[in-house]
């Protein structure tokens, strides 16, 4: 149970139904029920009476009320007793799609271990659609992922793009790819592939590229990472934004190399993501600015949302 879910009930009672309690806590209202069933769940009890006109309180809601008021109530003084200090050291966590792992978050987490050597920061590998359930539901403060340009930007979310670049195929040096200056959809189509799962916006990417044609054999895998480490012991080829690749660790040894896609213009975007709220703990703004202004060192076109 998370103080969140307690607070989210408290503003649909005050509110006096679902869709009003999710315009002001600005989450979408899938979003605020998936929430409360969570809390239902745990409790064995419905709190909210769902109906064709929308969702109130339940009768059993109700009762439990002056409950949840003691909590936050009690939340609100462990928070003022704390002071600042509750503010500063808490775990700030991240949630990410393993992109641009090297050049920006790697860095950006020691930037803020230098001003916060207190603070925890917890760093999640998931898929996009997992972050934004976490984030939904209070359980990362951050989130890092990758959109296609011309996604829409999910909505209950302020998001800032990072980064901007272009997928390549990553192989090893040794590859026969690796001898030209751009690769074809045809030769890509003769290495065995590494794939991200379903789920992942190379996945979606790589689908529409091959238009239902097939390599020669393909894996799947989960994140930029595991990509990467699979295609350095030779099992393949795999497609990635550009800044997943260049810089890695992997790159600068020489055991993996990148090329273009020929006659494709494609654009990847990172995009750093929270809830939106109308008070965020100050850990969290740190970093979520820390970020912001390594994305501006490494040249990053930066634009809020």
């Amino acid at each position: 149970m998370r103080t969140e879910q307690l607070e989210y009930i408290a503003a649909v009672t005050r509110l006096g139904s679902l869709r009003r309690a999710a315009e002001e806590l600005r989450l979408s209202q899938p979003a605020l029920s998936e929430t409360v069933r969570n809390l239902e769940r745990e409790l064995g009890v419905d709190l909210l009476e769902r109906k064709r006109s929308g969702a109130t309180m339940s009768a059993e809601g109700r009762e439990l009320l002056p409950y949840i008021v003691r909590v936050l109530e009690a939340v609100d003084r462990l928070r003022v007793a704390a002071g600042e200090q509750h503010r500063i050291s808490r775990m700030v966590r991240v949630g990410t799609v393993n992109a641009a792992t090297v050049p920006l978050l790697v860095p950006a987490v020691r930037d803020f271990r230098a001003v916060h050597p207190v603070t925890q920061v917890e760093v999640v590998g998931a898929q996009q659609t997992e972050i934004h359930r976490a984030l939904s539901e209070g359980g990362f403060d951050l989130g890092l992922v990758n959109h296609l340009d011309g996604d829409d930007v999910p909505a209950g979310f302020e998001s800032t793009r990072l980064l901007h670049g272009r997928p390549v195929v990553c192989m090893r040096p040794d590859s026969p790819l690796a001898s030209r200056p751009t690769v074809t959809v045809d030769d890509l189509l003769t290495e065995p592939l590494i794939a991200m799962r379903s789920g992942y916006v190379m996945h979606r990417y790589v689908h529409r590229l091959l238009d239902g044609r097939t390599p020669s054999f393909s894996y799947s895998t989960d994140g930029a990472e595991m990509g990467k480490l699979m295609v350095a012991e030779g099992l393949g080829a795999t497609v990635l934004p550009d800044f997943s690749v260049a810089g890695d660790p992997l790159e600068r040894l020489g055991t993996i190399t990148f090329r273009p896609i020929a006659d494709d213009t494609t654009r990847v975007l990172l995009m750093l993501q929270r809830r939106k709220a109308e008070s965020v703990p100050q850990a969290a703004q740190d970093l979520y600015d820390v970020f912001v202004r390594r994305a501006r060192m490494l040249g990053g076109t930066l634009s809020a949302h």
